[in-house]
């Protein structure tokens, strides 16, 4: 049989069988996201870190349904800037296994979540170091009682902005990323989670003077507050090969209590006898219901869930990161830093936020030491 015969009776038998179903319906939901920030600051570098209050984030958009496939996709206002963030499309295989494509936040760790729902008002610093943000790929999940798994592959950050941009969306490195999680979860009993996330990334977008040469890493992050927007630790490696991280991760839960920890390793390796660089990072957070229902756990996406409504929560966060590594000679800095937040869940859609951030950042070329006492409030619309 030829190829073409084979192919087309195959095209046959699957629109027959898709005549056969019943069509679903299609089903469209609004989706947005507004946050209200006030913050005042305690510094040696006060001018730097002036109180006020913000607006850091407007988001609209809408979800679809359609049988096995869904959608999403967000418009976003954040510092007088508008531009698309969620933008995804995703086929459900079954219950326990997916395919998505588009720009997302892909799976690596406990924080693979939007800011919405991060229980420490802002993430860690470590792992804003040390986690991808919205990326623009692909990514297949399946998970059992037992097990969650996920792999993907994305293209760099900038792909965002250049797409338009033939000659240098023709440049763009990429990514892969992996997921791999054991838990014990039960109902009634204490969820024990054991994983490790992997990554590997080719040399991104690296502007020297009006060049882009294409080979270098940009990593940094900013203190954790949103109405100041100062950056704590940073740098930048040139002349890069490639970039490998892992990162393990335990996850303990029992009624009012859960802990999450995280691990980062990440190396870079360069070229022309360069040593690679090495940066390293942690964190360790520990959630309390003061008072309201107690913590449950979402299988799909390997975490603990925020709380339900009328609950209030207490969350200790500490966490460390380090860009300086004497061998490879490049000094971005190191980063302590410390907070507690309290957040209120109203109903499904309000939640206020009470924080308190001590963070001390050093050992950074060119820069002094820096320390900033945040005491900040936030209020979330979330539809």
């Amino acid at each position: 049989m030829k190829a073409k015969s084979f192919f087309a009776i195959l095209s046959i038998l699957f629109v027959s069988a898709i005549s056969a179903e019943e069509a679903p319906k299609l089903q469209v939901s609004p989706s947005g996201r507004i946050l209200m920030d006030g913050a005042l600051y305690a510094s040696p570098q006060k001018d730097m870190f002036p109180d006020g209050v913000a607006i850091p984030e407007v988001r609209l958009g809408a979800k679809f349904k359609y049988g096995k496939w869904s959608a999403s996709i967000d418009a976003c206002y954040a510092y007088a800037k508008v531009g698309l963030r969620n933008m995804w499309i995703e086929y459900g295989f079954n219950d326990h296994s997916s395919i998505r494509f588009g720009n997302f936040i892909h799976q690596f760790g406990l924080h693979a979540t939007s800011l919405s729902m991060k229980s420490t008002f802002e993430q860690p610093l470590a792992n804003a170091l040390f986690t991808p943000s919205l990326q623009m790929g692909a990514m297949y999940v399946n998970y059992s009682k037992h097990f969650f798994g996920a792999v993907s592959a994305h293209v760099e950050s900038s792909a965002r902005t250049e797409i338009m941009n033939a000659p240098l969306f023709n440049q763009q490195g990429y990514g892969l990323l992996t997921r791999l999680v054991w838990r014990n979860a039960r109902e009634d009993r204490p969820v024990i989670q054991a994983g490790i996330s992997g990554g590997f990334s080719t040399p991104q977008r690296h502007i020297v003077g009006n060049e882009d040469i294409h080979d270098g890493f940009a990593i940094s992050a900013n203190f954790p507050t949103k109405v100041a927007q100062v950056e704590a630790i940073g740098t930048t490696v040139g002349n890069s090969k490639n970039l490998f991280k892992l990162s393990p991760e335990l996850l303990l839960s029992y009624d009012r209590f859960a802990l999450e920890s995280q691990y980062f390793f990440q190396q870079i390796n360069r070229r022309g006898g360069l040593h690679a660089f090495r940066a390293q990072g942690c964190y360790a957070t520990l959630r309390g219901i003061v008072f309201g229902d107690r913590y449950s756990y979402v299988s799909s996406t390997a975490l603990v869930s925020n709380p339900k409504n009328k609950t209030l929560e207490c969350v200790l966060d500490y966490n460390y990161a380090t860009l300086s590594d004497s061998k490879a000679e490049i000094w971005g800095g190191r980063s302590n830093s410390f907070n507690v937040t309290f957040n209120y869940y109203f109903n499904p859609y309000i939640t206020g936020r009470l924080n308190y951030t001590y963070t001390h950042v050093w050992d950074r070329e060119g820069h002094d030491p820096m320390t900033l006492n945040g005491f900040q409030a936030r209020l979330m619309l979330l539809f």
